[in-house]
């Protein structure tokens, strides 16, 4: 049967990829129908709740600052330290995507910097591609660096039986895919011809395809929109600072009765209430920010991705270890 509940799995990901965007979180709950009806154990304990529940509660608290105009002026914050050095963007926009990412906790909030990437690199004289290729690259390593994504929470989870603690795991992370950035921007800046000697580009500008750099514009903030990115903010170090306090290693308050990762939850839906609040935004509104569709469009593709291939690995987990004991033990190498 293993043969059969692999085809099930792959193909539920496959229709999944076909179907497209939310697509592949649906067809992920029709695999786990498919395999519990041909004899896996289907669990609620193969859900990563904490991972989801992160998720949500933090793309609250991002899409109430979006509809309160903070991500727009985080935009323009990078947009100026962009346009520094119009010709270094290869290196300056993966600086930008990675911090956006580490400080929000999601890659959602990295999107709305790649117009903007472009457009600087157009003006710089510079392809593109490049700065945009390690731009996303960037931003999905800052997930596994940021104290409040749910990837880190999950990590430290699994290491801290091990001895390694939350704390830890965010000093190597965090200095390491930040350091990661140049190297690969280095590499990156190799790639393609340059934008003047493209010959596919100065075809398409010759017809009138490419549109000339507008610059930058003219922008006043949204009423609120500091102090809605101040409020995220100051959620963050709570986040952080609680975290520590309730740590084994500091271990100033032992067995808390708000855990680290409800911690996470109940600050972060906090601090949305407040944003809500203080900038007098109406709630449903944010129900209708790009970064609240994309978000929970995330957290339906986790549960369905996440439980279909979870139910399998643990229904086979005893011949997968056994497997992987006797290769190890027969090529040591």
């Amino acid at each position: 049967m293993v043969i059969v509940h692999i085809v099930i799995v792959l193909a539920a990901i496959v229709l999944g990829a076909r179907i497209g965007s939310i697509g592949i979180g649906m067809a992920g709950g029709l695999g786990v129908l498919a395999l519990g009806l041909t004899g896996v154990p289907i669990t609620r304990e193969d859900i990563p709740f904490d991972v989801i529940g992160i998720i949500m509660t933090v793309i609250a608290a991002i899409a109430a600052m979006q509809r309160a105009g903070g991500m727009d002026y985080l935009v323009h914050i990078a947009e100026k330290f962009l346009r520094k050095n119009p010709k270094r963007i290869t290196f300056y926009a993966p600086i930008v995507t990675w911090l956006m990412t580490v400080l929000a906790g999601t890659g959602h909030t990295a999107f709305s910097t790649l117009p903007v990437i472009v457009e600087v690199a157009k003006e710089g004289k510079v392809r593109p591609s490049r700065p945009l290729s390690i731009a996303v690259v960037a931003s999905q390593m800052a997930i596994c660096a940021s104290p409040i994504s749910a990837a880190v929470v999950l990590l430290a989870s699994l290491l801290e039986p091990t001895g390694v603690g939350y704390l830890q795991v965010l000093a190597v992370v965090i200095p390491a895919t930040f350091l990661s950035i140049f190297p690969a921007a280095w590499v990156a800046n190799k790639f393609g011809k340059e934008l003047e000697d493209d010959p596919v580009y100065l075809e398409r500008k010759a017809q009138g395809l490419v549109k000339e750099p507008l610059g930058a514009g003219n922008y006043s903030p949204q009423k609120g929109a500091k102090a809605s990115v101040l409020v995220f903010l100051v959620a963050i170090v709570i986040v952080m600072a609680w975290a520590t306090l309730t740590s084994e290693q500091v271990g100033l308050i032992a067995d808390p009765t708000l855990p680290r990762n409800e911690a996470i939850m109940t600050v972060m839906l906090t601090a949305a209430t407040i944003i809500v609040m203080m900038t007098k935004v109406p709630a449903g509104d944010v129900l209708n920010t790009p970064v609240f569709k994309s978000g929970m469009s995330a957290c339906i593709c986790v549960l369905g991705v996440a439980w279909l291939g979870t139910s399998l690995i643990n229904h086979y987990m005893d011949d997968i270890q056994s497997m992987a004991g006797s290769v190890i033990e027969s090529s040591p190498w």
